[in-house]
């Protein structure tokens, strides 16, 4: 294998993408219902690799994890701080309970296996993959007055307790979060993402890239009009007073005429109606006869979504801009959703609209234009990453996580990974608010969360894999073992309160918020690819934060008490 050691020398980064696409490879397999993923595979692979002596630069794992939570935190900005409050408290206590157990699991450990300190709290870090214990615990070990030589040693056994435990520690997290608590709940992380998501979207059906509704809100149809001879245009679209069908065109006697409000339509008139599809067909007997591809019958309908920005129209009501808007020119447009800070707000008449709201309308070009201008801001879709953006973000989101605060001798931080989430929550916030700049396509984001957390995963994989194999030969395989224990316990015990306490009922917002109170990232990508929205990120956010605060704090505690 030395040849195959002088190639990852002279490229280190080719064992990082070795190790990503071996291991997406074998993360495709099913045994079961069991599937690796990606994330999982690639760590395992990378501590293959790793075997042959890999030396990869810190600073990359640094990079790619910094894309990642920025990526996942600009995702889910608006939903997050509308999820602040009350309805937090479940949270907060899950991220509580994790802690908790997880001291008292390393304790019992501690004394079963009859680990010293430094083991004890290395086993912590590498099990509850929080590596700030490491800097706690060393702390807490030089304040204990032993001996030079004693110190030394017990923070040398810290770096091996964790060199041991952090591969499963990240490996564990991602069975139970992915597995283990699908199976537990009796339903997927996908189905309840999609359930809550629609939910959120008050009862609309959320719809993936390549999906559309088999019957859609919105329809076209052509008649041969039998029955309306002599009523005009203007009689047929405002019999309600809310338009829901238009006449876009009319053909008589093989030619097109002028449509218009006055406009009498007669016997034989071939008509092309669009509107709310429940509309249209019960209109359909009334107009006669439908036809089909009809030559110069066809209209391209657009849909356009624009950023809310008239003073006049801010504050009212749904009913009311409707009231006050003439007939012509609510002329063949539809109102087709209104969101706000990523939450879709109910279409009523009583729903009152404010600055930054984002209104999609449906219609065609020359209707859209008419109204475009008097709505706000035009959203022009583009898939091009606004770099000044992203890059402002990341900047701030590390300085972020320099900044620490020590609570007596202890420095609590949110490091370079807490302050680039705090900061892609913040920037992904403003940027729902203030549409017209910052953009980060979806399919961008994705290849951040996707490339950023897997290759993290590899390089923890090919950092650590040698030296974690290493040590289990010289050290046993009790320090193994009890890792394991470390890593599934608390987050069994935590689930099981999560569920029957707690009253977690959907699977994915359950999932998020697991991963978070562990701070187990590899676990949460995972589970955000099972559930291919962005359900999970909430609940993990706010636990994730907690976490980083919380299992730093058990460095001190378990060298004072094991």
């Amino acid at each position: 294998m030395e040849w195959l050691h002088d190639i990852f020398k002279r490229s280190p980064e080719m064992a990082l993408f070795l190790s990503l696409a071996v291991g997406y490879w074998i993360g495709k397999f099913k045994f079961g219902k069991f599937q690796l993923g990606g994330v999982a595979g690639s760590l395992l692979v990378a501590v293959i690799v790793s075997q042959v002596g890999v030396e990869v630069d810190a600073g990359v794992k640094a990079v790619l994890f910094a894309l990642f939570i920025y990526a996942v935190g600009f995702e889910s900005g608006p939903q997050f701080f509308s999820s602040l409050g009350k309805q937090s408290i479940k949270e907060i206590i899950l991220a509580v309970v994790m802690a908790a157990t997880g001291l008292l699991t390393v304790i019992v450990m501690a004394k079963m296996f009859s680990l010293d300190k430094g083991l004890a709290a290395g086993v912590a870090a590498g099990g509850l993959t929080q590596s700030a214990i490491i800097g706690t615990a060393g702390d807490a070990i030089a304040k204990l007055g032993l001996s030079a030589d004693e110190t030394q040693r017990l923070q040398a056994n810290v770096a091996i307790g964790y060199a041991v435990t952090y591969v499963f520690g990240s490996f564990g997290a991602i069975i139970v979060c992915v597995n283990i608590l699908p199976k537990f709940m009796g339903r997927s992380i996908r189905d309840d993402a999609i359930a809550a998501e629609t939910a959120m979207q008050a009862g609309k059906a959320a719809l993936g890239p390549d999906q559309s509704a088999a019957a859609p809100a919105l329809v076209g149809r052509i008649y041969e009009l039998t029955n309306d001879a002599g009523r005009t245009v203007q009689d047929i679209e405002y019999e309600t007073p809310d338009t829901t069908i238009t006449i876009e065109r009319v053909k008589r006697g093989g030619k097109f005429i002028e449509v218009g409000p006055e406009l009498k339509l007669q016997k034989g008139d071939i008509v092309l109606v669009v509107g709310r599809r429940d509309a249209v067909v019960s209109a359909a007997s009334v107009f006669g006869k439908e036809l089909f591809d009809v030559e110069g019958m066809e209209l391209t309908m657009q849909r356009r979504e624009i950023v809310l920005t008239n003073k006049e129209l801010a504050g009212k009501t749904i009913g009311q801009i409707r009231d006050a808007t003439t007939s012509a020119t609510r002329h063949g447009l539809f109102l087709v959703s209104i969101s706000r800070s990523g939450k879709t707000l109910p279409l009523q008449d009583n729903t009152a609209v404010q600055a930054g709201d984002m209104v999609t309308i449906f219609g065609a070009e020359q209707d859209l234009k008419r109204v475009s201008a008097r709505i706000g801001e035009v959203i022009v879709q583009t898939t091009k990453t606004d770099f000044v953006y992203l890059g402002a973000g990341l900047v701030v989101g590390l300085l972020i996580g320099l900044v620490s605060v020590k609570l007596g001798d202890i420095p609590l931080t949110l490091g370079s990974g807490g302050g680039a989430l705090l900061s892609g929550l913040i920037f992904g916030w403003y940027r729902a608010k203030r549409q017209t700049f910052g953009a980060l396509p979806s399919a961008a984001g994705q290849l951040l969360k996707d490339l950023g957390l897997a290759g993290f995963v590899a390089v923890v994989g090919l950092s650590s894999g040698l030296q974690a194999v290493e040590t289990i030969k010289a050290q046993g395989l009790n320090i193994f073992i009890v890792g394991v224990i470390v890593t599934i316990v608390p987050m069994i015990i935590t689930m099981l309160i999560g569920r029957y306490l707690l009253r977690y009922e959907n699977v994915a917002i359950f999932a998020g918020a697991l991963s978070g109170s562990r701070s187990a990232n590899p676990a949460f990508g995972e589970v955000l690819d099972k559930a291919e929205n962005s359900i999970p990120t909430v609940p993990f956010a706010i636990t994730y934060a907690l976490a980083n605060v919380l299992l730093t704090l058990l460095g001190p505690l378990i060298v004072a008490l094991a």
